[in-house]
């Protein structure tokens, strides 16, 4: 909504893993929900979002942050 990107879905293409997901504004004619949900079970979970708005690119690392981590980092304060 900010027009900070030019254009909309239909220029976006979203893969999890090697996976095609969404591409062209509605969901990949190929994507298989098995394929995909085998690759986030994995220890390392990659997912590409291209806005097709040009060559800039960014990379976010994140965890998982389970009921359990959280339970345990609020036991103290800092």
């Amino acid at each position: 909504r900010s027009g900070a990107v030019d254009g909309g879905p239909e220029r976006w293409r979203l893969m999890i893993g090697d996976e095609p997901v969404f591409a062209a504004g509605a969901p990949h004619p190929d994507y298989d929900e098995r394929r995909a949900a085998a690759h986030m079970a994995g220890s390392e979970i990659v997912i590409v979002l291209d806005l097709g708005a040009g060559d800039g690119r960014s990379e976010v690392w994140t965890c998982d942050l389970t009921r359990d981590y959280v339970a345990i980092n609020a036991d103290y304060r800092s």
